[in-house]
Order: C-alpha cells, then structure tokens, then sequence
C-alpha cells in the first residue's frame, strides 16, 4: 500500500517542535512550499496548540493566523488541511481552499463542527480523544484499548453520517498521544516526551499537527500518511489512484431488501412473524469499482445479488429480540463475506407492535474494518 507524506506548518507562538517558528504567516507560506517541494502531498495547517498547560484560543486568534497561509499555499496548488476543532475555522478555511478538515476530537469539541463540514463537501479526518490537554490523561484508562479506540471511533463515524457526511469522505485517526500514555503507543512511535529520561511518560502533546507527526494514519479507504514537520525529502512517495493521490471509497447501495423474520421481544412476534426490510450501504475500495469497470466482470467487485440473498437468509434465520442485534448480525456477515471496508446497515420493522400510529421504526450501524488501529 503506498504512503501519503503530510507535512506540518504550525502557525502558533507555543509549538512544542518547533517553538513559534512560523507564526509570521509569510515565513509559514514558505516553509508548507518547501515541503510541498520535498514531497509533501498534503500540507496540515493548524493555528491552536494543545501542549500540556497551553490555553485555548478564539477562533477569531485562531482564524488570524491560519486563513492567509491556507489561501496561499491552496492559490499555490497545495492539497491543504486545516487542523482545527472549530466549525467556524473549518468553514472559513475551506473557504479559503482547505480540502480536509482535520479534527483531532472527532467533532466532540465542537459539537457544530460535523454538520458545518457535511455543508461545505470537504473531507474530514475525526480522531481519537477523551479530551483538552488539560485533562486528557486522566481519560486515559482502557481495559482493552484497541477495542475500545475502534469503538470510540466507528461512533464517530456514525456521528458524522448522522450529521450528513457520507462515510467515503471520513479518515480516521488513532489519535496516538491523546488520553494515551506510553504504554498505551505500538512500537516504534517515536516518544519525545521521554527524551532524556530513564522512565517513559506519556507523550506531549503538541499543535493538533504534530500530534501524530510520522505516525500512520489510516483513511477508510486504505490510503496511508505519513506526516512530517521538517524538510526532509520523501525518498519513496508512490501515489495511490483517485482524487489527489488518494484512493476514494466508491458505494454500492442495495435498498428495500425484503424477508420474512420472527425477531421481537413479544411472544406473539416470534409465533406469527413478520416482514422486515434492511438498506445495506456497502464502501469499497474505489480501485476495485475501477478494475471491475475496466474488465467489466461481476468477479471483480462486490456481487450485490450475492449480498442481498446473505441479508436476507440472516433475516429469516434464527431470530432475536432487538433489531439492533439483526442489524448487528447483517453488518458482521457482510464485512466477514466481501471486500469491503465499511458497511452501513439500516433494519426497518415497519410492523413493529407500537400502539400508537406510526410509518416506521428503523436501526442504523455502521461498521469498519479497522485492522491493527493502534
């Protein structure tokens, strides 16, 4: 799988890297050209430190500082980022010419942010995180973190669809070094918080961009990035097919799936049954659509015949009390069945024993792949 390079300009006074460097917007024009120059295929602009102690700023502070370096570096061809966790930041950048909008909170600190970004088509990078740097560490208790970290993150995901962000535009983040502490990293990620001590602590934090500096990121649709704060060229830097270097999710939709089930917490639900209907969102690879165009042969992409019959055999089969747990059921089957990286799915039980009138009571999950997240 090839690797995008994200390279760092922070446009703060109080970086943990790189001490204030570039807050002066012409010095942080030059220094996103020079790595855009040295290989940077995105450009990650951030005008917020979240260094332990650092207090927060207006988004007015904020916007001064990042909006003339997102309209050059964008006018200069530059994929930019805007690293922000405020819905006015990332409106105003993306109006600027920001592509993603990348919040390290996962659209919790700011609870406009995902319905702001759903309205200007931008794509969104939601991370992993417990909280501000003031009190992350102490949300930083896990019994099974890489469990927990996916789970925290596939309701991010539901949350922004909610919220009207179609999932093929959604990366995801780990979010290492938010509410993790050393013990917490994989191998391998460098801990410069530990530098020059004999104990490991847990990492700083530093600007939103530096947070997860060299660490991987993973997108929905498999792309990896790699980000960079210093010129340092990009010895390897393959390009992945799809929309600026990165590989898309392409949708395969299969609605109104009919079958008879006898799910329900009632015992007359189970001996009379009823039909249920199930919507299945299906997010592929967009190089799989794209070879399967290519030869145009129903063995290279997802067989959606194939799926419906699996849907609607689940529906019929052994049943349970919650639609939850149906919708649950289809989802695993459909990721475990076929290529795919994330599943939608909706269950409707428009029959539903409510005594009062209604048209429909539906559930909605959505489920990823997500391999090795930490």
């Amino acid at each position: 799988m090839g690797c995008l390079v994200m390279g760092i300009v922070n446009a703060t006074p109080d970086s943990f890297s790189d001490g204030g460097r570039y807050l002066d917007p012409d010095l942080a024009v030059a220094h996103g050209l020079r790595l855009r120059e040295l290989g940077a295929d995105i450009l990650d602009i951030g005008g917020e430190s979240t260094r332990p102690g650092a207090v927060r700023v207006t988004p007015e502070i904020e916007q001064e500082r990042v909006l003339p370096v997102v309209h050059a570096l964008a006018a200069a061809g530059a994929v930019v980022s805007i690293d922000t966790m405020n819905a006015s930041t990332a409106v105003a950048a993306v109006a600027a010419g920001a592509r993603i909008v990348n919040d390290v909170s996962g659209g919790l600190a700011d609870p406009d942010l995902l319905a702001a970004v759903a309205a200007t088509g931008a794509d969104v990078a939601l991370g992993h995180w417990r909280g501000h740097s003031d009190d992350m560490y102490a949300q930083a208790q896990y019994d099974d973190i890489e469990r927990e970290v996916a789970a925290e993150l596939v309701g991010r995901v539901e949350a922004a669809a909610a919220a009207g962000i179609n999932p093929a535009r959604v990366i995801l983040d780990p979010g290492l070094g938010f509410a993790k502490r050393g013990d917490h990293e994989p191998q391998g990620v460098p801990r410069r918080s530990a530098r020059g001590r004999g104990i490991r602590g847990p990492p700083r934090p530093r600007h939103r961009g530096h947070q997860r500096a060299r660490r991987r990121r993973r997108s929905l649709g498999g792309a990896r990035a790699r980000r960079r704060r210093h010129p340092r060229r990009a010895h390897h830097r393959p390009r992945l097919a799809g929309r600026e270097g990165m590989n898309p999710l392409d949708e395969i939709a299969i609605t109104g799936i009919r079958a008879f089930g006898r799910h329900g917490v009632f015992a007359h639900e189970r001996a009379e049954g009823q039909e249920f209907v199930v919507d299945a969102a299906l997010y592929l690879d967009g190089a799989v659509v794209q070879r399967a165009a290519v030869t145009d042969d129903v063995t290279d992409t997802v067989h959606y015949g194939e799926v419906a019959v699996r849907i609607a055999e689940i529906i019929g089969g052994d049943p349970v009390n919650l639609i939850e747990t149906l919708a649950e059921r289809i989802a695993t089957a459909v990721l475990e069945g076929w290529p795919v990286h994330m599943v939608r799915i909706t269950v409707h039980k428009p029959q539903a024993p409510i005594p009062v009138p209604f048209d429909d009571v539906t559930v909605s999950v959505t489920r990823v792949r997500i391999e090795g997240a930490l």
